[in-house]
């Protein structure tokens, strides 16, 4: 009989503790949950460590470079408001040069140019574009106290990309200003 009580209990005991152990508990679901978002974000934390060395290196270049889809309305040379709070930024840090070159250099992508307003501009080609975009955030950094006899702009198309045109964030990536000072800085 006692054997009898003990097999019945430990066959209740296997049975109990079967039912407190699923495969996909809510706790193991959870876990991966968990250790995906920690991967994510450690590959987050990477790119934003990377981003920073960016901008510190150019920093020390002397180059600020600026996207144009920040600056420009798309197919045009006219600065949005986000475009002049990036300049504006921009314009504190250059303000105080006397002995230096700043060239503002306007870039683009290599798709062709669109829109009649452009053409009725006069703007047929992407070095023109690249030009007009060039001198339009050359003269606004004049009007924010830019010693103009230090500045200048130079629109250069399609040429020197730094991504691949084959696709559209490798073309955002392309439509973009770099304002580089050259000389000693100060």
């Amino acid at each position: 009989m006692i054997r009898t009580c003990l097999k019945t209990s430990v066959v209740v005991g296997c049975v109990l503790l079967a039912g407190c152990v699923t495969p996909n508990s809510d706790y193991d679901q959870l876990k991966e949950r968990y250790e995906q978002s920690q991967a994510a974000n450690r590959q987050l934390q990477s790119e934003n460590a990377a981003l920073q060395a960016q901008l510190a290196q150019q920093a020390q270049q002397n180059m600020f470079t600026v996207a144009a889809d920040l600056l420009f309305t798309p197919g045009s040379f006219d600065i949005t408001p986000n475009g002049q709070a990036a300049l504006n930024d921009i314009a504190a840090k250059l303000r105080g040069l006397k002995n230096s070159k700043i060239v503002v250099y306007g870039y683009t992508d290599d798709e062709k140019i669109g829109g009649a307003s452009l053409k009725k501009q006069g703007i047929t080609t992407n070095l023109d574009l690249s030009s007009k975009r060039a001198d339009a955030v050359a003269n606004y950094l004049r009007g924010r106290g830019i010693n103009p006899g230090i500045l200048s702009a130079k629109g250069r198309g399609e040429t020197h990309p730094v991504a691949a045109n084959s696709t559209a964030a490798g073309r955002a990536r392309n439509r973009r200003i770099e304002i580089v000072v050259e000389g000693p800085g100060n």
